[in-house]
């Protein structure tokens, strides 16, 4: 996996991973990101570069899927991940607290694409939408980064066994920001 991984073509590999994962691919682009950042780590920032703007490119096709071909694409797909009975709920989210909705589920291990097209259903505003994709993909592939970086391969087994707990300390993190803000300043 790591000759794989270093090879020239890889950055295209996961670039196209990332895209398809974020509208209806069920494969994370982590089994990508993270060989490849360990079989160069001086490319980590490059290679979550390239996934966080493939996975928001990705994002708008899944955000289309929702907004205009729900019925016909978006519901398979969505009950495909059991999550068609989530939808109501979901979009009752978007509505309440928009940007930090699509901001908070995007950096969790909820399939991207769940996001995405629950957000083109719920026809929520595109450029908010692209924004808070910016932010959530970000969050995600830098945090993988950067321990990875940093750490390098003792700290695989712990992302790959553990990437919901680094994930959902970071949103409650981000959300305590948030929080902070709106209620303290």
């Amino acid at each position: 996996m790591m000759r794989a991984a270093s090879d020239k073509r890889a950055p295209y590999a996961l670039g196209t991973v990332s895209f398809v994962e974020s509208s209806f691919f069920p494969i994370p682009p982590d089994v990508m990101l993270i060989p490849m950042i360990l079989s160069n780590r001086e490319k980590a920032w490059w290679y979550a570069g390239i996934a966080t703007v493939t996975s928001v490119i990705g994002g708008l096709f899944g955000y289309a899927i929702g907004y205009f071909a729900f019925e016909a694409v978006g519901k398979p797909i969505l009950a495909f991940y059991g999550k068609e009975h989530a939808l109501d709920s979901f979009i009752q989210f978007v509505h309440e607290y928009g940007v930090p909705a699509i901001i908070i589920k995007g950096a969790t291990p909820i399939p991207f694409k769940v996001v995405t097209i629950a957000a083109g259903v719920a026809h929520m505003d595109l450029l908010a939408f692209i924004g808070a994709s910016i932010v959530a993909r970000a969050m995600r592939f830098y945090l993988v980064a950067a321990l990875l970086y940093f750490f390098g391969q003792p700290i695989r087994e712990f992302i790959e066994k553990r990437l919901t707990l680094v994930t959902t300390v970071s949103v409650v993190v981000l959300v305590s920001g948030f929080v902070a803000v709106k209620y303290l300043f």
